[in-house]
């Protein structure tokens, strides 16, 4: 009986439904049944910001499709929440306000009218990345300018001019920016060398490694992104890394990783299989906390003439421990390596750098300090005697190239590149210097060595500030 209920309501149910009328609820209970809810966020901007984007669009379209596709864009942040500035500020653009007085353009009116400068800095950054501009001013990165100015004979003895500085050195270190006649000086301006020094005040430039307007953090975890000046005879980071192990998993799985992960989470094992040089120097792992001071996890000052503590380093001590960072970036290399595997690396590059130091190193600078203290060699300038040369490039090329080679990893560079140039230079070296102080003869001055006309005085803006 029960059954045959059941069966005349579901009958009856249907009866209902084919013959257009709905389900069978009461006002109560509609009130309990879930709605399809639309979730709609609102964003706003000022009109200045939307005559910014349209202007953009239309005189500028890689500019403005570069924004469109950038974190920022959809987080709702605008040319003009980075580029304004105040009336009174030094790098303000007067040449842009001419842009409001266009009869053919809709935004080009008084109405839009706003101050702003090309010029974006690590300060205009901080005002949302506070954490990683703070990092970024304590580093090597920012406050390379200062450390060129102590150690570069280039620099100090003005052995290049101002232009070769200009196209060379301080496209990646950084130029000292100023106006002229209303206007970015062109001897300083285009650059976003790491080291800029800026006019607010801050030094460095974050679009050195997010390029600029998609500010992408995929971008900067490549590789690439570093080897645009971390490359060549002097500091060949990309070519060793390209050859390590490290740089053959990058080539044959990078376009696996997850290169998007975000900001802080980019985790090896997960995102990535084999690193690339800002997941050991910046990214964070395991208990080690991500960061933009790249002086952090250094044991060793391996770009220096002689090898030593980064702390020791008197052109820019670290405000760091080695021990303590070189106990970080191990435990970086341990989310991959076993903890004999990355001791014994240690122990490996500890003696290469005390082989480097004691048989390159300290024999070539007690020689060439034995040659001016006898007068052979002139100290007037340096480069202009081929001793001098041979001597720089003992360290700055063959000797850093080594040091490297082995603390990556790179056998050609640590070998062919690195130590048996080193030996060639050595032995060539002292065999003249020999030679010169046997002989009791001065050595050859080039006259016309070309182009030594760079301002040998130091900028103020280069001095240490009390750090």
């Amino acid at each position: 009986m029960k059954k045959l209920l059941m069966i005349a309501i579901l009958i009856l149910g249907a009866a209902v439904l084919l013959a257009g009328g709905g389900p069978l609820v009461d006002a109560q209970t509609a009130q309990n049944i879930p709605k399809e809810k639309v979730y709609r966020i609102e964003r706003s901007m000022p009109k200045e910001a939307i005559a910014c984007i349209q202007c953009h669009k239309n005189e500028h379209p890689g500019l403005f499709s570069d924004w469109a596709d950038s974190r920022h864009a959809n987080a709702n942040i605008t040319c003009f929440d980075c580029h304004k500035a105040e009336e009174f500020d030094p790098d303000v653009s007067k040449s842009h306000y001419k842009q409001y007085e266009r009869s053919d353009q809709k935004y080009g009116t008084q109405e839009y009218k706003v101050p702003v400068t090309a010029i974006v800095t690590p300060k205009d950054c901080s005002r949302c990345h506070p954490d990683e501009a703070k990092q970024y001013a304590r580093s090597k990165h920012a406050n390379t300018l200062e450390i060129i100015w102590q150690i570069d004979p280039w620099l100090k003895k003005g052995m290049n001019s101002d232009f070769e500085r200009a196209t060379g050195c301080f496209y990646c270190h950084g130029t000292i920016l100023k106006m002229t006649d209303g206007q970015l000086d062109p001897e300083t301006w285009p650059n976003v060398g790491v080291g800029r020094i800026n006019m607010d005040g801050s030094r460095g430039s974050c679009s050195s490694c997010h390029t600029r307007h998609r500010f992408s953090v995929m971008e900067a975890r490549k590789p690439e992104a570093c080897g645009q000046c971390h490359l060549g005879p002097d500091h060949p980071q990309i070519e060793i890394y390209m050859e390590s192990k490290h740089g053959d998993i990058y080539t044959a799985f990078g376009d696996s990783y997850n290169w998007n992960a975000a900001p802080g989470t980019w985790s090896p094992g997960v995102d990535f299989r084999g690193p690339t040089c800002a997941s050991c120097h910046m990214s964070g792992a395991g208990s080690v906390l991500t960061s933009h001071d790249v002086t952090e996890r250094l044991s060793w000052e391996i770009q220096a003439p002689l090898t030593i503590r980064p702390e020791d380093f008197k052109p820019f001590p670290a405000k760091t421990n080695w021990k303590i960072e070189r106990d970080k970036m191990k435990e970086i290399c341990t989310q991959c390596h076993g903890k004999t595997w990355v001791d014994a690396h240690y122990v490996t590059l500890d003696k290469v750098v005390h082989e480097y130091n004691e048989v390159y190193f300290k024999p070539a600078k007690k020689k060439l300090n034995e040659l001016y203290d006898k007068g052979l060699l002139d100290k007037t300038k340096f480069f202009d005697e081929r001793l001098e040369v041979e001597f720089y490039e003992l360290w700055h090329h063959e000797g850093r190239r080594a040091r490297m080679g082995a603390a990556m990893m790179a056998p050609d560079y640590a070998w062919w590149h690195g130590f048996y140039e080193c030996k060639k230079r050595f032995s060539n070296y002292m065999e003249e210097a020999n030679d010169l102080i046997k002989h009791n003869k001065k050595a050859y001055v080039a006259k016309d060595f070309p182009n030594a006309t760079g301002n040998t005085t130091r900028p103020p803006q280069t001095m240490p500030r009390g750090k």
